[in-house]
């Protein structure tokens, strides 16, 4: 198993988290659904900060994953000016899982 960290650093305007959401809901997460195992979690500080975490079963499913989201074409009424890309994204194997 595999982990990405993604980070979209703060702070965002009210339009920009808007946009941001619109899009995850819209157009990532069903683009990441067909991939098959994978779980993701948005972390969303005051500042419009967001982190995402995703697992996966592999390195090369999370990268696949990021090839498909970034060559997917924006959705009718998305604002390509509102979409800043992610600051950083990292990798990592995951060596252990608590209950």
């Amino acid at each position: 198993m595999h982990a990405q960290i993604t980070y979209f650093d703060g702070p965002r305007s009210p339009e920009e988290i808007a946009a941001a959401e619109y899009a995850g809901t819209h157009r990532i997460a069903p683009l990441v659904a067909t991939f098959g195992n994978v779980q993701t979690y948005v972390l969303q500080r005051d500042d419009g900060s967001w982190f995402t975490v995703t697992f996966a079963d592999s390195e090369q499913t999370l990268r696949d994953i990021q090839k498909a989201i970034m060559s997917t074409e924006l959705l009718p009424g998305e604002d390509p000016a509102l979409l800043r890309g992610p600051d950083r994204v990292e990798l990592f194997p995951v060596v252990a899982m608590h209950d």
